[in-house]
């Protein structure tokens, strides 16, 4: 899980950094949009639409823009259609990166997409080079001074979660995205607040990358985010903790 919840403190020590790019509420707009168009409006029954919206109220999203971004999705008001644009790739180190994106033109992001990878040491793969990888999951992240571990173990494994690792300075839980929400809420019922809550891919295998090659990468990974078509970046990368620490001091 190292990449994983190691580009998550990263992009939290920048200053929540999707809350400040000004391409942030046009990727939740999109996303919002499309994941309403796939399964619907109803938060019920669409664990999709329910974590965008979720996601898009962390930033500060205005009701009115989540609301009209549904629906657009179910046809209610007219807007763009977009397509889903999912990416194989390489970075520094021989990473494996999947890049997923939402766009109303392929042709145009498949260039832009290839011009960062180019630039930042990376390059892209054929199809499904990468994507093998990676498995859809839920992932939860509590801060450990804010639970005990026992206690977490608890109420998340009886609410169906697969594995806490307590490596580092969170407890990081995964799930199967239909345990996802009965996870969230059974911890959040307890009083335990939550850093990270998000479906997302984790890798299989990990690579372990430093000195140049990592500061590169992490270069890159920022690069492909800022760009606003793109939704998710999932690397397979382990940046030792010490590697971290001298990246952050030369910043």
């Amino acid at each position: 899980m190292s990449g994983h919840s190691k580009w998550a403190k990263i992009k939290h020590k920048k200053g929540t950094t999707d809350a400040k790019r000004g391409a942030a509420f046009t990727r939740m707009i999109r996303e919002i949009t499309a994941a309403a168009k796939d399964g619907g409006g109803s938060l019920d029954s669409n664990s999709r639409l329910r974590a965008a919206i979720e996601r898009a109220k962390g930033i500060n999203m205005p009701l009115v823009n989540i609301e009209n971004a549904v629906k657009k999705g179910t046809g209610e008001l007219p807007g763009v259609v977009y397509e889903a644009a999912t990416f194989d790739a390489y970075g520094p180190g021989g990473v494996a990166m999947l890049i997923e994106g939402l766009t109303d033109n392929k042709n145009r992001t498949t260039a832009e997409i290839r011009n960062i990878l180019s630039k930042k040491n990376g390059s892209l793969a054929g199809p499904g080079a990468t994507s093998y990888l990676f498995t859809k999951k839920g992932f939860l992240s509590i801060e450990k001074s804010k639970a005990n571990e026992e206690t977490l173990m608890e109420i998340a494994l009886d609410a169906g979660a697969e594995d806490i690792n307590s490596e580092g300075e969170n407890y990081d839980i995964t799930c199967d995205i239909a345990s996802f929400q009965k996870v969230k809420d059974a911890i959040t019922a307890k009083g335990i607040p939550i850093a990270t809550a998000e479906m997302t891919k984790l890798p299989s295998t990990y690579v372990r990358v430093v000195g140049d090659e990592a500061r590169s990468l992490l270069s890159l990974m920022e690069a492909l985010e800022e760009q606003e078509d793109v939704q998710n970046v999932y690397a397979n990368f382990d940046i030792p903790d010490e590697e971290m620490d001298k990246i952050a001091q030369q910043e």
